[in-house]
């Protein structure tokens, strides 16, 4: 007799989001198994930005339910994902310019830590610990991204490229089991595109982290991804491997139009 097939990391289920009378989304679901990259893709105005925020909290879905290891996400407000296992990055860069990038690091790995101002104040021993260990997270990040040329300098003013690994450094600070990339080669050369996914790979390799990737980008998702998910006016379009959903004639009229 064969062994289950594992429970699913993340399963999106029946999402429906409405805004007003506008149906953003139209009972999305698809799950993600640990260890994948999964691509989020599909034309302007699809949905992808839409189910990207439910994913992160910052929306709450009209129906359905998004179940990660389990349990639902959406009795949890946004500022408590970190400490479920969830890190994400944002399309526009979300850095706090005035610190130096070594405390912009810093902030994520506090995101999913368990201290508090009163513990902080009072100087408790395990605080104490708690700070050298993010200490260490900080400084070993700082080596896996190749940044400590700078990890002492303002954001302000570091090239943008630069600025990207700082947000992929904070956001894995917080130690995620899953990693939500929100269009991460975007103002990205095609070097840097391609290091880039270079890295993603090695992230999830290296630090068993599975990735769901929001990406305008093809040759990057099709490079990468093990899954594809396409979206259309709210709806989901095709699923698959990156081969098959490229031969889909669903996804290619989505794309270019009902001529193709």
């Amino acid at each position: 007799m064969s062994a289950a097939a594992p429970d699913p990391l993340l399963s999106v289920r029946d999402i429906a989001v409405q805004f007003g009378g506008i149906k953003a989304l139209d009972g999305i679901s698809f799950d993600m198994k640990q260890g994948q990259i999964l691509g989020l893709i599909g034309p302007n105005g699809a949905g992808k930005t839409t189910l990207f925020n439910c994913l992160s909290r910052l929306y709450t879905p009209s129906s359905g339910d998004i179940l990660f290891k389990g349990s639902t996400l959406l009795d949890r407000p946004a500022h408590r994902i970190a400490e479920a296992g969830i890190g994400r990055t944002f399309q526009n860069l979300a850095t706090f310019k005035n610190l130096t990038v070594r405390d912009n690091i810093r902030i994520g790995a506090h995101s999913a830590s368990s201290s508090d101002m009163a513990s902080d104040a009072l100087r408790l021993p395990w605080v104490g610990r708690n700070e050298a260990r993010i200490d260490e997270i900080v400084d070993e990040l700082i080596d896996y991204l190749e940044i400590g040329a700078v990890a002492d300098m303002p954001v302000a003013g570091l090239p943008f490229g630069t600025l990207k690994r700082v947000e992929l450094a904070r956001a894995l600070a917080s130690q995620p089991t899953l990693l939500l990339l929100d269009e991460p080669a975007g103002g990205l050369n095609h070097d840097e595109i391609t290091e880039l996914g270079e890295r993603i790979k090695k992230i999830r390799d290296e630090r068993n982290v599975t990735v769901l990737l929001v990406e305008h980008h093809m040759n990057l998702v099709m490079a990468i991804s093990d899954v594809v998910v396409v979206l259309n006016f709210g709806r989901k379009i095709s699923e698959g491997t990156p081969e098959a959903v490229q031969a889909d004639p669903e996804v290619i009229r989505a794309y270019l139009g009902d001529a193709a």
